[in-house]
Parts: C-alpha cells; structure tokens; sequence
C-alpha cells in the first residue's frame, strides 16, 4: 500500500505542475495585462507596478537579448527570444513561490495576498459544500434504491419525475423560489448572509438539489442491473429478508459507479458555487473566481485552479480506495 499512496503522490504532482504550467502560460500569453482595466498610468509607474508583483522578468529579457546579440539575430527573432526569456524567468519564480507556500498579491485585490483570500473563503465554501455534499449522497442514494426496489410503481415515478425537475430548473431560479417559500413566507430559514450556522442549510438545499436528481438517477439504474444478478438470487434463495438483501448484498456493488461520480462532485462542491454563493450572499470562494478570469488575475486564478485540482486528486484517491472496501475483489496494490 505505501508504495501505491507514494505512486499516486508523486502522480498528484505532475498533474499540479502541469495545471499550473497551463494556467501560468495561458492567463500570459493571452494578450492584454492584468493593469489594462485599469486607468491609463504612466510607463514607469506601471513597469513599477510588474516589478512589485513579479511580472517584469527584466532579468530573463536581458539575457535573451545578449544571446541575440552574441549570435547576430534577426531583430524580430531577438525581440522574441527577450519574451521569451522574460517569461522563462516570471514563471520560474512563480514556481519558487509556490513551493515555499506563498500565492502572491493578488493584482486585483491590492495589498491582499492569495493566501489570505482563499483563507478567508474557502472554509465558508467548504462548509456550504460539504453540506450540500452530504446531502446529494445520503439522499440520492436513498431515493435511487426505494425506486429500484419500488420499480414501476408510483414511488419510482415520483421519484424520477422529481429528479428530472431537479435536473431541469436551474439554481439561479430555485434559490430565489426557496428564499421565497423557507425564508420570507415560512420564516424557517435566514433570508441570506452567514450570521449563524442555520445560514448554510437553505443554500445547500438549493445547491445540492440537482445533484441529488445526478445520484438517484444513477443509483437506480445500477441498483436495477444488480438485483438480476446470480449473487442476489442465490440471496434471496437462501431465505435472507428483502431488506438485508438489498441493503447488505446488492448495495456494495451497486454504489460503485456512484462512488465514481461522487469524487469529482466533492471537489466541485467544496470549491463553491457562484450562483448560490451570490442569491444567498455567502462570502465564498465562488464569485473570486470568476472575477479572477474576467480581471486577469492570474495569481488569485492559479491559487483556485490548484485548490480545485488538489481536492479533485485526492477526492479521485478516495474514491479507489473506496473501492477495495466496498469490493474486496478489487485490488490497487
């Protein structure tokens, strides 16, 4: 086992190098910068500015430019190989903060380091996901098996009928629908903000209804192609009760490719929701993402995009894990 955990380690990160490399290559090479948004500003002041956030790559320039020089280069080609050199150099030290831990200052958020947004965020969207999480599993499991048991019955109708709703409305109209109905005709709920724990249920109801739907959908339909296999017959042969037959036998081997698809939804959900963060004004990690993309931010983008992976990796890692329980026929190592 240690070696295959060392395996996946080392695994983990050549997929974070490589998705920092992308995103670091990208958020350059696309044209404009991250000051354009900006009112104009004088050329010292801004080159002031690239110089303070580790944009200027003056040393990787130069050295390009002598190598063009020394070799008697083409202009064109010595103005490329000085970009080229300038970003060789902003990506390497980029690379030597983020093994020391450190983010940088976002370019947006002055004066705010990447690590202090996502400390301050992220457990706020963890926690809303978290729950949302919890809830997709526990019921979408649930629902999936009373309608594969149940099947062609009103219950299994019922239940597909709602998860095809589910599924069909989207979050930015039943969050306003459940503020409606739970928070301001039936005062169950607060209306918004993140004043006291209560605050996160009625979000994670709305985000975790579609994937509820996701869940029961799959559940069902494994659960179906389960119950006509020869272990549950010989189960049932042997006189067991329905309920530990299902419950015991059938749903160890059906939950699997539901097992799948639950990895990659925590590390969606735990990283926030921009819809649901914003109609319930939840200070999450959601809506600095997007601005992130729509500011240029690349630090604060590459701090989200590495969080996301390194959840998704390890979620990915705990999903075969739960394999080898739920399955002992399967082994990893």
């Amino acid at each position: 086992m240690s070696a295959f955990l060392l395996r996946r380690f080392l695994g983990m990160l050549g997929v974070l190098w490589a998705v920092v490399t992308i995103t670091f290559f990208m958020i350059r090479l696309t044209p404009g910068g991250p000051f354009d948004r900006d009112r104009k500003i004088p050329p010292s002041i801004e080159q002031e500015l690239l110089r303070r956030y580790g944009l200027d790559g003056t040393e990787g320039r130069e050295w390009g430019l002598r190598v063009a020089s020394r070799f008697n280069l083409k202009p064109a080609l010595a103005e490329w190989l000085g970009n080229t050199g300038s970003l060789g150099q902003q990506y390497g030290s980029y690379l030597g903060d983020l093994i020391r831990g450190d983010l940088r200052l976002s370019t947006k958020y002055r004066d705010r380091s990447v690590n202090e947004i996502l400390g301050q965020t992220l457990p706020v969207s963890m926690a809303l996901g978290g729950l949302a999480f919890v809830l997709a599993a526990v019921a979408g499991v649930w629902l999936g098996c009373r309608a594969a048991v149940r099947q062609g019955t009103w219950a299994d109708t019922a239940a597909m009928l709602g998860a095809l709703g589910a599924i069909s409305v989207p979050t930015f109209v039943t969050g306003p629908l459940a503020i409606l109905l739970l928070a301001l005709l039936l005062p169950i709920f607060p209306v918004g903000g993140l004043d006291s724990p209560l605050s996160l249920v009625l979000p994670a109801l709305v985000l975790a209804a579609p994937y509820v739907a996701y869940v029961a959908r799959l559940m069902r339909g494994s659960m179906l192609e389960v119950l006509n296999q020869d272990f549950v017959r010989t189960a049932r042969a042997k006189g067991l009760p329905e309920r530990e037959v299902i419950y015991r036998h059938a749903l160890k081997v059906a939950i699997l490719p539901v097992v799948s698809f639950l990895g990659p939804l925590a590390a969606n959900l735990l990283t926030g929701s921009i819809i649901v963060e914003s109609v319930f004004n939840l200070p999450g990690m959601g809506g600095f993402f997007v601005n992130s993309i729509l500011n240029r931010d690349g630090f604060l983008l590459g701090g989200v995009v590495i969080v996301y992976c390194a959840l998704l990796v390890v979620m990915n890692l705990l999903v075969d894990l739960a394999y080898t329980t739920l399955d002992r026929r399967i082994r990893l190592w």
